[in-house]
Protein backbone atom coordinates (compact mmCIF):
# COMPACT_ATOMS: atom_id res chain seq x y z
CA UNK A 1 0.00 0.00 0.00
CA UNK A 2 1.50 3.61 -0.59
CA UNK A 3 -0.21 6.35 0.35
CA UNK A 4 0.12 10.32 -0.83
CA UNK A 5 -2.00 13.32 0.17
CA UNK A 6 -4.81 12.38 -1.42
CA UNK A 7 -4.57 8.73 -2.37
CA UNK A 8 -4.05 5.41 -1.10
CA UNK A 9 -3.05 2.90 -3.84
CA UNK A 10 -4.10 -0.30 -2.58
CA UNK A 11 -4.42 -4.28 -3.28
CA UNK A 12 -7.96 -4.61 -4.91
CA UNK A 13 -11.30 -6.07 -2.57
CA UNK A 14 -14.43 -7.29 -3.68
CA UNK A 15 -16.04 -4.21 -2.83
CA UNK A 16 -14.37 -2.50 -6.31
CA UNK A 17 -15.62 -4.42 -8.64
CA UNK A 18 -18.91 -3.10 -8.97
CA UNK A 19 -17.67 0.80 -9.20
CA UNK A 20 -14.79 -0.43 -11.52
CA UNK A 21 -16.86 -1.94 -14.11
CA UNK A 22 -19.17 0.95 -13.83
CA UNK A 23 -16.37 3.50 -14.84
CA UNK A 24 -14.82 0.66 -17.31
CA UNK A 25 -18.37 0.99 -19.07
CA UNK A 26 -18.08 4.90 -19.69
CA UNK A 27 -16.84 5.20 -23.25
CA UNK A 28 -15.26 8.51 -22.05
CA UNK A 29 -13.22 6.83 -19.98
CA UNK A 30 -12.33 4.53 -22.14
CA UNK A 31 -11.91 6.38 -25.18
CA UNK A 32 -8.28 5.90 -25.25
CA UNK A 33 -8.92 2.33 -25.19
CA UNK A 34 -9.79 -0.73 -27.63
CA UNK A 35 -13.55 -0.55 -26.19
CA UNK A 36 -15.24 -0.60 -22.91
CA UNK A 37 -15.31 -3.25 -20.80
CA UNK A 38 -17.87 -5.68 -20.27
CA UNK A 39 -18.23 -6.78 -16.64
CA UNK A 40 -16.80 -9.88 -16.69
CA UNK A 41 -13.78 -8.34 -18.78
CA UNK A 42 -13.50 -5.24 -16.05
CA UNK A 43 -13.79 -8.16 -12.99
CA UNK A 44 -10.75 -10.20 -15.39
CA UNK A 45 -8.74 -7.09 -15.48
CA UNK A 46 -9.05 -6.99 -11.70
CA UNK A 47 -7.90 -11.06 -11.03
CA UNK A 48 -4.51 -10.31 -13.47
CA UNK A 49 -3.56 -6.91 -11.32
CA UNK A 50 -4.16 -8.66 -8.24
CA UNK A 51 -2.45 -11.60 -9.68
CA UNK A 52 0.52 -9.83 -11.11
CA UNK A 53 1.10 -7.74 -7.42
CA UNK A 54 1.31 -11.30 -5.24
CA UNK A 55 3.80 -12.90 -8.20
CA UNK A 56 5.91 -9.50 -8.70
CA UNK A 57 5.31 -7.18 -6.18
CA UNK A 58 3.88 -5.02 -8.33
CA UNK A 59 0.48 -4.38 -10.48
CA UNK A 60 -1.77 -1.97 -11.55
CA UNK A 61 -3.18 -0.98 -7.60
CA UNK A 62 -6.97 0.13 -7.25
CA UNK A 63 -6.52 4.00 -5.83
CA UNK A 64 -8.94 5.31 -4.03
CA UNK A 65 -9.46 8.84 -2.39
CA UNK A 66 -8.25 9.01 0.99
CA UNK A 67 -10.89 11.27 2.47
CA UNK A 68 -13.81 9.02 1.30
CA UNK A 69 -12.23 5.68 0.41
CA UNK A 70 -14.17 6.01 -2.94
CA UNK A 71 -12.55 4.35 -5.48
CA UNK A 72 -11.14 6.22 -8.40
CA UNK A 73 -9.67 4.16 -10.89
CA UNK A 74 -6.24 2.91 -10.67
CA UNK A 75 -2.28 3.52 -11.08
CA UNK A 76 0.45 1.44 -11.01
CA UNK A 77 2.87 -0.69 -12.99
CA UNK A 78 2.21 -3.60 -15.71
CA UNK A 79 4.86 -5.82 -17.65
CA UNK A 80 4.06 -5.88 -21.04
CA UNK A 81 3.11 -8.46 -22.82
CA UNK A 82 3.37 -8.41 -25.88
CA UNK A 83 6.09 -7.95 -28.03
CA UNK A 84 7.95 -4.15 -29.54
CA UNK A 85 11.69 -3.02 -30.16
CA UNK A 86 11.09 -1.69 -25.96
CA UNK A 87 10.16 -4.47 -24.48
CA UNK A 88 10.47 -6.58 -22.03
CA UNK A 89 9.81 -3.56 -20.36
CA UNK A 90 7.45 -2.41 -16.74
CA UNK A 91 4.69 0.66 -17.79
CA UNK A 92 3.40 3.05 -15.56
CA UNK A 93 -0.16 3.52 -16.23
CA UNK A 94 -3.42 4.85 -14.86
CA UNK A 95 -7.53 5.04 -16.00
CA UNK A 96 -9.19 7.54 -13.31
CA UNK A 97 -12.94 7.79 -13.60
CA UNK A 98 -14.57 10.94 -15.30
CA UNK A 99 -15.85 12.66 -11.77
CA UNK A 100 -11.95 12.71 -10.61
CA UNK A 101 -10.27 14.19 -13.85
CA UNK A 102 -8.09 17.76 -13.92
CA UNK A 103 -7.46 17.30 -10.69
CA UNK A 104 -3.74 16.11 -10.14
CA UNK A 105 -4.74 13.38 -8.68
CA UNK A 106 -3.21 10.83 -11.73
CA UNK A 107 -0.46 13.05 -11.32
CA UNK A 108 0.02 12.37 -7.29
CA UNK A 109 -0.61 9.18 -7.67
CA UNK A 110 2.04 8.20 -10.47
CA UNK A 111 4.90 10.43 -8.77
CA UNK A 112 4.62 8.20 -6.10
CA UNK A 113 4.19 4.88 -8.29
CA UNK A 114 8.05 6.41 -10.33
CA UNK A 115 9.34 6.58 -6.63
CA UNK A 116 8.18 3.27 -5.47
CA UNK A 117 9.51 1.63 -8.80
CA UNK A 118 13.06 3.55 -8.80
CA UNK A 119 13.76 3.39 -4.90
CA UNK A 120 11.91 0.28 -3.51
CA UNK A 121 11.98 -2.03 -6.76
CA UNK A 122 15.12 -0.82 -8.04
CA UNK A 123 14.08 -0.78 -11.73
CA UNK A 124 16.02 0.90 -14.53
CA UNK A 125 13.42 1.91 -16.52
CA UNK A 126 9.53 2.57 -17.19
CA UNK A 127 7.51 3.26 -20.04
CA UNK A 128 4.33 4.12 -21.56
CA UNK A 129 2.08 4.60 -24.35
CA UNK A 130 -0.45 5.94 -25.99
CA UNK A 131 -2.48 7.17 -28.96
CA UNK A 132 -0.87 10.20 -30.58
CA UNK A 133 -4.26 12.14 -29.68
CA UNK A 134 -4.45 11.30 -26.25
CA UNK A 135 -3.74 14.46 -25.04
CA UNK A 136 -3.99 14.15 -21.35
CA UNK A 137 -2.56 11.04 -20.99
CA UNK A 138 0.51 12.67 -23.28
CA UNK A 139 0.54 15.64 -21.08
CA UNK A 140 0.06 13.82 -18.07
CA UNK A 141 3.62 11.90 -18.95
CA UNK A 142 5.56 15.12 -19.97
CA UNK A 143 4.53 16.41 -15.98
CA UNK A 144 6.35 13.07 -14.90
CA UNK A 145 9.46 13.49 -16.88
CA UNK A 146 8.76 11.38 -19.59
CA UNK A 147 10.58 11.61 -22.85
CA UNK A 148 9.44 10.71 -26.17
CA UNK A 149 11.62 10.22 -29.58
CA UNK A 150 9.17 9.61 -32.77
CA UNK A 151 11.97 7.32 -34.18
CA UNK A 152 10.27 4.98 -30.86
CA UNK A 153 6.45 5.46 -32.08
CA UNK A 154 4.93 2.04 -32.94
CA UNK A 155 1.85 0.02 -34.16
CA UNK A 156 0.32 -1.42 -30.82
CA UNK A 157 0.95 -5.31 -31.60
CA UNK A 158 -3.06 -6.25 -30.33
CA UNK A 159 -4.57 -3.55 -32.10
CA UNK A 160 -5.83 -4.63 -36.23
CA UNK A 161 -4.61 -2.95 -39.05
CA UNK A 162 -6.43 0.08 -39.44
CA UNK A 163 -7.88 0.30 -35.84
CA UNK A 164 -7.86 3.95 -34.97
CA UNK A 165 -5.44 3.69 -32.07
CA UNK A 166 -3.15 1.15 -33.38
CA UNK A 167 -0.75 4.02 -33.61
CA UNK A 168 1.68 4.50 -30.43
CA UNK A 169 3.37 7.33 -29.51
CA UNK A 170 6.31 5.85 -26.78
CA UNK A 171 7.74 7.45 -23.69
CA UNK A 172 10.80 6.61 -21.36
CA UNK A 173 11.85 7.61 -18.49
CA UNK A 174 15.03 5.96 -16.49
CA UNK A 175 15.97 5.80 -13.16
CA UNK A 176 18.10 8.87 -12.64
CA UNK A 177 20.51 6.38 -9.65
CA UNK A 178 21.13 3.89 -12.61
Amino acid sequence: MLETERLVLRRWKDSDREPFAKMNANPRVMEFFAGCLTREESDQFIDRAESDIENYGFGLFAAELKETGTLIGFIGLHRTTFQAHFTPAVEIGWRIDEPYWKKGLATEGSRAIIEYAFKRLRLDALVSFTAPENAPSRRLMERLGMTTNPADDFNHPRLPEGHRLRRQVLYRLKNPAV
